[in-house]
């Protein structure tokens, strides 16, 4: 797929400046620069990641309200119900309060519930609410939910139940009449950091609670692995709190995780030291998948079990399940690019609208996703699910996804989401229509441009500045994470040595030389590109710099993402 190059802007003067003030490569200086690091304080507290630079919870609306009424529960012995949405970042905020809650309470008053994925949906459940009301709990504590939840949450404060809202989700004009809503993207909430995931969220509310009763911090910090997993599992951006709560999170998954991670890495295969990249595509699918497959309360009891064989046992089960989705979601994926290539309408569509009643509605977004991967345009999938049509979207980096399908709204039962994601259902009679409107929508909206997916370059470097020093500094940006990302460099009239070669059919090992300084690289799925190489003239590749490790060698090499031919 043919992609857009764009070489990120660095104020010439503050980079100068930076660079006097660090010393350091002034490549490194650019990127830092771009990403808002300009003097020396800044990149001080972005390499020293530190606990202490951690925002006071008190800071946020309504946290003394939310821990005076969850002491008040414990000092009456009344019982609490942790309630958590059915992803990573739920069932990790639910097992650190949940575990949080039994240090300081009475553990036979409290129970977690998580909303099963397709007989309840996302969010605070009519279910939810009348276990609590027959298991007699009149307080919930919701996680990564409740925010929207107006309606129900009003139904439980009618039947004597009170709520403590810890969310994460853009609120709406109403908030729920809760004792206490936790979200710092409330408009009247000046809490300094707005981008904390729900388990974000929840690691404030025991931070809180912990300094109220006067608890050790390490009560608090031993939950940092799972915090880490939810940052990591929720693409939140990779700044301010969230990179240190990240930075001492995957410290601790390294030094010593709780039982359930654990016996994650075990079932993943991972025996080495763990990066962000491995939460993200090791762990936490497993995690997801215990929802999308089955119960989500397997993951909430994984990370909760101490006993490692205990733990072990459960990381199989959610490891079977993600079997079972990634068996799904390829045969899915498959059989919807089979009727997109089958005809040239639909190949020559902006948008991608597919349909089968027999998909797994728990892995439709997934291959949204997967089909973005081959035809990069806005991308739905549906499946049935009774006698109603239902699925998932996914758009495109720049489109409005959300606006779209709202357009579309006549056609529509019900549909809710955001600007890269959302979901809806419909009647069977309203799909043709639903996808010509949907393509009519997106084809007179979108920019040309979005179609084409756009590589952020931060920097042109030469070979010879690649070396273990700039390595070992870059090494210092981790973790990586949206809005810091893994920097991404292009070197120009770069030279084939003659021994780059295809390998397992659809990768390039390359041989590269520029200026008298030579790297190797690997570049994935670009073989059919290898007809450049074969033009014994310069090109421009894209790359990011990583380690290869071989016969206890270590060497650096590129990780290419892209090349072309150099203009003359």
């Amino acid at each position: 797929m043919k992609k857009r190059w764009k070489i990120l802007f660095a104020e010439e003067e503050r980079t100068m400046k930076l660079q006097q003030a660090l010393g350091i490569h002034p490549v490194i200086c650019r990127i830092l620069v771009e990403r808002g690091v300009d003097d020396f304080d800044k990149a001080k507290e972005f390499f020293r990641p530190s606990l202490d630079n951690l925002h006071s919870p008190w800071l946020m609306k309504d946290m003394e309200k939310a821990v005076d009424r969850i002491l008040l529960a414990i000092s009456r012995n009344e019982k609490i119900l942790v309630f958590g949405d059915y992803d990573v970042d739920g069932t990790t905020a639910v097992s650190m309060t949940y575990q949080f809650l039994q240090k300081i309470g009475d553990p036979s008053l409290l129970d977690f519930y998580i909303p099963h994925r397709y007989k309840e949906g996302y969010g605070i459940s009519l279910a939810g609410i009348q276990y609590a009301i027959e298991n007699d709990y009149s307080l919930v504590i919701s996680l990564d939910c409740g925010i929207k939840s107006v309606d129900l949450i009003t139904f439980a404060k009618s039947q004597g139940i009170d709520f403590v809202v810890c969310d994460h989700h853009l609120p709406d004009g109403e908030i729920p009449p809760a004792v206490a809503v936790l979200n710092p993207k409330q408009t009247d909430c000046f809490y300094p950091y707005k981008e904390l995931c729900g388990c974000g969220v929840g690691f404030k509310l025991i931070t809180a609670l912990a300094e109220r009763l006067n608890l050790d911090e390490s009560m608090v910090n031993e939950y940092l692995d799972l915090v880490c997993v939810a940052i990591a599992a929720d693409i939140v951006p990779m700044t301010g709190e969230n990179r240190v709560l990240a930075y001492y999170g995957l410290k601790k998954v390294n030094e010593s995780p709780c039982a359930g991670i654990k016996a994650l890495m075990k079932v993943g295969g991972i025996d080495r030291n763990i990066s962000i990249n491995n939460l993200i595509f090791i762990i936490a699918p497993r995690v997801n998948a215990a929802g999308r497959m089955d119960d989500a309360r397997k993951a909430v009891q994984l990370f909760i079990e101490k006993d490692e064989m205990a733990a072990l046992l459960l990381a199989t089960m959610l490891h079977n399940d993600n079997d079972d989705r990634k068996e799904a979601d390829l045969n899915i994926t498959e059989e919807a690019l089979t009727i997109i290539n089958s005809d040239e309408t639909l190949v020559g569509r902006k948008s991608t609208v597919v349909y089968k009643p027999h998909w797994h509605k728990g892995v439709v977004g997934i291959v949204a996703s997967r089909l973005i991967e081959r035809y990069y345009r806005p991308t739905i999938v549906l499946t049935q699910s009774g006698d109603i049509i239902a699925g998932s979207a996914r758009s495109v980096a720049g489109f409005n996804l959300y606006e779209a399908i709202h357009a579309c709204r006549e056609h529509l039962l019900g549909y809710g989401g955001h600007f890269a994601a959302a979901g809806m259902s419909l009647k069977p009679d309203q799909l043709e229509a639903f996808k010509q409107k949907f393509e009519d929508v997106v084809s007179s909206t979108i920019d040309p441009d979005l179609l084409v997916p756009e590589l952020n370059i931060d920097a042109v470097v030469k070979f010879r500045d690649l070396n273990q020093k700039f390595y070992n500094i870059l090494n210092q940006m981790e973790p990586y994470g949206p809005e810091n990302p893994k920097p991404l460099f292009v070197a120009k009239r770069v030279e084939d040595f003659g021994w780059s070669k295809i390998v397992k059919e659809a990768h390039i090992r390359f041989v590269l030389k520029q200026e008298g300084t030579s790297f190797t690289g690997i570049g994935f799925n670009l073989a059919h590109q290898f007809h450049l190489l074969q033009m014994r003239s310069p090109v421009d590749v894209v790359f990011t710099l990583d380690e290869n490790e071989w016969n206890g060698q270590k060497n650096l090499q590129l990780k290419i993402i892209d090349f072309r031919l150099s203009d003359n």
